[in-house]
């Protein structure tokens, strides 16, 4: 009996653990991990923009320069309408989740809790961070996560230090940045979600629009020529035809359900060394007092010159 109660209680646990507990598979954006070994093609596009095709602006914000072996702040800004729902895959109105990419140069990676501030610690609660690959530290991906909380999204950022890793030097690189909100209108395999505009094959008369079990919905349509076309409805978007609609070919059967999309930017940041800064302030100090000395100078000659009546 007590090894019963023992098996019982380690299998909720380890239920538990499964439910709760992240993990990278899972992790925004899952399909694009599965399939693409760089989120980033040649043209530039990151990959996510192949299922989500709907466009919405992303913005980042990263500091101009940052010193070597320090940790700082990427933020990635993903706006959209405050309590905004979009369609499940069941077709239930579900609140719409977020998710975001971050290209790093090599070298540059996710910096170490230990070395997290308390800000950022408060500013990335909740927020569970993995990378793109096992092999690539420099791929940060997160969500998906529920987008009213997470309207800007803090990526913690270690920068690596030149002085200890030769294939790093310092100066300026490249940051890219995709932001999503909601779900994809296609599947990696190219089949359609149901987050998209059903539209008519053919044209013809609309003859009958049936509901299903399935939550889906048959739509005939009877051509000129007479021939009977069934057009499916997904379960989610909401029919705008009624029978007896004489419609053209191309002509949408459905609203669009999509208020979701997706957004990319590039940003730069530049690895600064402290000794570049102290000589650049070094100068400058050289300079301010060169003209100094100059304006000295001058003023001792105008002296002299109006004691000698020139």
């Amino acid at each position: 009996m007590r090894r019963s109660i023992t098996f019982f209680l380690f299998s909720i646990f380890l239920g538990v653990t499964m439910l709760l507990g992240p993990s990278p598979s899972w992790a925004y954006p899952f399909w694009a991990q599965d399939n693409y070994k760089n989120p980033r093609e040649a043209t530039g596009k990151i990959v996510c923009a192949n299922c989500h095709l709907s466009n919405m602006p992303t913005r980042a914000e990263v500091p101009q320069s940052v010193g070597a072996d320090s940790v700082f702040k990427a933020v990635v800004k993903i706006p959209y309408k405050a309590g905004t729902q979009e369609i499940g895959a069941d077709g239930s109105q579900v609140p719409l989740q977020v998710g975001a990419v971050v290209m790093l140069p090599d070298g540059f990676k996710l910096a170490p809790q230990d070395r997290w501030t308390e800000d950022i610690k408060e500013e990335t609660k909740g927020v569970y961070f993995s990378q793109y690959s096992e092999d690539q530290e420099n791929i940060i991906v997160v969500g998906p996560l529920p987008g009213d909380q997470n309207k800007e999204i803090v990526f913690p950022i270690l920068s690596p230090d030149p002085r200890t890793d030769k294939n790093i030097q310092f100066g300026k690189y490249s940051i890219h940045v995709g932001g999503n909100r909601g779900r994809g209108q296609v599947y990696p395999t190219g089949e359609k979600s149901n987050n998209n505009v059903t539209i008519a094959s053919k044209g013809g008369e609309v003859t009958s629009i049936l509901d299903q079990d399935d939550g889906s919905k048959l739509i005939s349509l009877q051509t000129k020529e007479g021939e009977e076309i069934t057009e499916k409805v997904p379960n989610g978007p909401q029919v705008i035809v009624k029978v007896g609609d004489d419609l053209e070919p191309g002509k949408p059967l459905t609203n669009d359900p999509n208020v979701g999309g997706f957004g990319q930017i590039d940003t730069e940041v530049v690895l600064q060394s402290k000794a570049r800064v102290y000589g650049l302030i070094i100068f400058f100090m050289g300079v301010s007092l060169s003209q100094i000395l100059l304006v000295l100078k001058k003023k001792q000659v105008e002296k002299v010159q109006a004691a000698k009546g020139i």
